[in-house]
């Protein structure tokens, strides 16, 4: 992408509402989301987390962990 449009985007950007704004990161969070996101999203439906997961409430049932 050419740094004028980036430029151009930057500024269209500043002239939006809050409310358009917060639709941008709502669009931008369904379309683009965090590659963290999308690796926890991928690692939980694959299973492969679910270990950590059971370890995690069984020291929590066992009063080994506290709320935060």
């Amino acid at each position: 992408m050419a740094s004028g449009t980036i430029l151009e985007i930057e500024r269209a950007i500043g002239t939006l509402s809050s409310q358009e704004l917060h639709e941008l990161y709502q669009w931008l969070e369904e379309h683009h989301p965090a590659p963290i996101d999308a690796r926890i999203s991928s690692d939980l439906a694959a299973g492969r987390l679910d270990s950590a997961i059971l370890h995690a409430l069984r020291q929590e049932a066992d009063g080994l962990v506290r709320s935060l």
